[in-house]
């Protein structure tokens, strides 16, 4: 059916997505620090495809970028307008999306030429076997459904005792809450998870954990799991 948005190709890394939108809207690294809250080193090297980012800091660069979370996945290209769809549909075949790896998670999110969404649907393979591995707890506003595909998950929050998830079990909660899903059996460990995305273009950041604002610490690197 026809649209009349710019064609966009998946990428499997935000980086030079983030660069087009900082420089359309005439930024700089440490103005978008200073909107994200995250360390310029860090923005630096996701530009330069040398650092993936977890969900939650994607939310909080959408958010300080004032941009939809999937703009981070692609990378327009000119198209002359047509007429407005009556209705949109995304299809993806197995294996399908834009990939992102991180110490703590490998991400696949579906439907990312798809902007706008209500939530965000991300196939997600728990790769840290302890808290001590994942380090600090994700948090993001809205809330969310997770879902097991495949293994045994142990899922950790501030408030709350650990649980463990085998596939077919699921869990709803509050996505505001600390939170981490943690590898509990051999062999790959994935779950199905769909974000809340309520408001357009985007939701309100949760404030990191207080820190020195004048000097930024960046996580040091963490081994993943064997």
């Amino acid at each position: 059916m026809p649209d009349d948005s710019p064609i966009r190709r998946p990428m499997n890394r935000p980086g030079a997505a983030l660069r087009q939108v900082r420089t359309r809207k005439g930024l700089t690294l440490a103005e978008v620090s200073r909107r994200t809250g995250l360390p310029l080193s860090t923005l630096s090297k996701v530009e330069n495809d040398k650092m993936s980012l977890t969900y939650d800091k994607l939310v909080r660069i959408s958010d300080g970028l004032q941009i939809d979370i999937e703009q981070l996945f692609t990378l327009d290209v000119d198209q002359a307008p047509q007429a407005t769809p009556s209705g949109r549909r995304s299809i993806a075949r197995a294996g399908d999306g834009s990939a992102i790896d991180t110490p703590e998670y490998r991400y696949l999110y579906p439907a990312a030429d798809v902007l706008h969404k209500r939530f965000v649907p991300i196939i997600i393979e728990a790769l840290a076997r302890s808290i001590e591995e994942f380090g600090e707890l994700s948090r993001h506003h809205g809330e969310e459904y997770v879902f097991v595909l495949e293994g045994v998950v142990e899922l950790h929050t501030d408030l709350y005792a650990p649980t463990r998830l085998a596939a077919g079990e699921s869990i709803y909660y509050d996505s505001g809450m600390g939170h981490a899903f943690i590898a509990a059996s051999p062999g790959p460990c994935r779950f199905l998870s769909i974000c809340s995305n309520p408001e357009s273009p985007r939701l309100t950041a949760v404030p990191p954990p207080a820190a020195d604002p004048a000097a930024p610490v960046e996580a040091k690197p963490r081994k993943r799991a064997g």
